[in-house]
C-alpha cells in the first residue's frame, strides 16, 4: 500500500549554506496526521473554547505543523486554559506583555544594554561589584559613541558629554551599593552573551543581530526574574525555539518561563549534587530493566553512572537531534503528559503571590518562585 512520505520540516528552519554537517531531520509533515492550521482552527468553538482532547490526540499521531507550533505550545505549556475564550486569552496576553515590559525596564535601569539591541560577551563587573574598565566591554557598550543606547524612549541623551567610564560606574552602582542579587545577575550577563552567540548558529534566523539580542534580553530578564536559578548553560538552547516560534518577545518570554517551571530543577546545582542527578538515576534503573546488556556494557566502559547523559537530559536532546526533530520530540512529550489543570495550578499560585505583594508579606521573589516551581 502506498504511503505518503510526508514533507520535510527543514524548509521552515533555514540552514546557513556553509553548514553542511547538520543532521537531516526525520520529522515529516503528513497530511491527516500532523496537526494542521485548518484542524487547529476547527478545534475552537465560536467563543474560543479549545477541544484539547482532540488536539492532543492529533499531536500524538503526527506532531504540529511548524506554522502554528508557537500558538499550540502556549496551550501545551500551560500559558492558556483550553476552557478560556478568545477575549479572556487576549486579556491575559496583554496583561503579561505589560508585566514583561515592567520586568525588562527594571533590568534596563540596572544595565542599559537590556532592550538596546546590543549585548555583552565580557564581564561588566568584578565579583565584589566594582565596574570593569575592560576595553572589550566599553567597545560593546559603545558608551562614548552612542550614548543614546543608554536612554529610554526616543533616544535623546540629556548628558551627551558623559564619559564611558563614568557612565559605566554610574550604571553599576545605581543609587548606592549593589545587593548580592544584583551583583550575581550582572555577573551572569556576559555568560549569557557567550552562549547566545553559540546557540543555533547553523540557522539563518540567527544571522540577524536583532534576533541574537532578543534571545539575550529574554535570558537576562529571566535570570533576574528567577534569581534562585538565574542563568545556567543550556538555557539558551531551550529558549531559542521560543524566539523563532513566537513573534512577540513578551509571549516568547512567558512561554519559556512556563517551560522552565518543568525544567528548572535540572539547573539547580550545589557542591554536592547536580540538578539532573535524580533523572540520571532513573535512566540507569530503566535501562537496567529494559536493556540489561546495554547497562552492563556501559558499566564495563565506566559509564554506569550515566554522566554522559547530563546534557541530553538538561536540554531535552536539543544538541543530539536536528532542530525540527527536537521540537517534535518536545511537543510529543508535552502532549502525552498534558495535565488539564496545569493552567489553573499556575494561576492559583500567581494569585497568591500577587496577594502577598499587596499585603507586603512576601520577603523576596526568590523564595516564592522556587516554591511555585516545586509545587507545580
Amino acid at each position: 500500500m502506498w504511503r505518503d512520505p510526508g514533507t520535510p520540516a527543514d524548509s521552515y528552519y533555514q540552514l546557513r549554506p556553509e553548514c553542511s554537517d547538520v543532521p537531516e531531520s526525520k520529522f515529516r509533515i503528513k497530511a491527516g496526521k500532523t496537526l494542521s492550521s485548518r484542524k487547529w482552527k476547527a478545534s475552537f468553538s465560536p467563543e474560543g473554547y479549545l477541544d484539547i482532547g482532540k488536539t492532543l490526540r492529533r499531536i500524538q499521531r503526527g506532531g504540529i505543523h511548524p506554522s502554528i507550533r508557537g500558538e499550540v505550545w502556549e496551550f501545551l505549556l500551560g500559558c492558556y486554559d483550553p476552557k478560556s475564550t478568545f477575549e479572556e486569552r487576549d486579556q491575559i496576553r496583554q496583561r503579561r506583555r505589560v508585566s514583561y515590559a515592567h520586568l525588562k525596564e527594571e533590568c534596563h535601569q540596572m544595565f542599559p544594554l537590556v532592550g538596546s539591541g546590543k549585548f555583552v560577551t565580557a564581564p561588566i563587573i568584578t565579583e565584589d561589584g566594582e565596574p570593569t574598565q575592560d576595553p572589550i566591554v566599553l567597545q560593546q557598550i559603545n558608551l562614548e559613541k552612542e550614548p543614546a543606547a543608554l536612554t529610554v524612549g526616543n533616544g535623546n541623551d540629556e548628558n551627551p558629554d558623559a564619559s564611558g567610564g563614568s557612565q559605566m560606574e554610574k550604571q553599576s552602582n545605581g543609587h548606592g551599593a549593589m545587593d548580592k542579587r544584583e551583583i550575581q545577575w550582572k555577573l551572569t550577563l556576559h555568560q549569557i552573551g557567550l552562549d547566545v552567540v553559540r546557540t543555533d548558529r547553523t540557522l539563518v534566523f540567527y544571522e540577524k543581530q536583532e534576533n541574537l539580542s532578543k534571545l539575550w534580553d529574554i535570558l537576562a530578564v529571566y535570570a533576574w526574574f528567577d534569581a534562585d536559578v538565574g542563568y545556567c548553560q543550556g538555557m539558551s538552547d531551550l529558549c531559542s525555539p521560543m524566539i523563532m516560534l513566537l513573534e512577540d518577545e513578551a509571549d516568547a518570554f512567558w512561554c519559556f518561563e512556563r517551560m522552565m517551571r518543568r525544567l528548572r530543577g535540572n539547573f539547580r546545582c550545589t557542591e554536592r549534587s547536580v540538578g539532573v542527578e535524580a533523572q540520571l538515576g532513573n535512566l540507569a534503573s530503566v535501562t537496567q530493566v529494559v536493556d540489561p546488556k546495554l547497562h552492563q556494557h556501559l558499566e564495563t566502559l565506566g559509564g554506569g553512572d550515566y554522566l554522559f547523559a547530563i546534557r541530553m537530559l538538561m536540554v531535552l536532546f536539543r544538541r543530539e537531534f536536528s532542530f525540527p526533530d527536537s521540537l517534535y520530540l518536545w511537543e510529543m512529550m508535552w502532549a502525552l503528559e498534558y495535565d488539564p489543570d496545569l493552567f489553573s495550578m499556575y494561576e492559583e499560585h500567581e494569585s497568591a503571590e500577587n496577594l502577598r505583594d499587596l499585603l507586603g508579606e512576601r520577603p523576596s521573589r526568590n523564595g516564592t518562585v522556587g516554591s511555585l516551581k516545586e509545587k507545580t
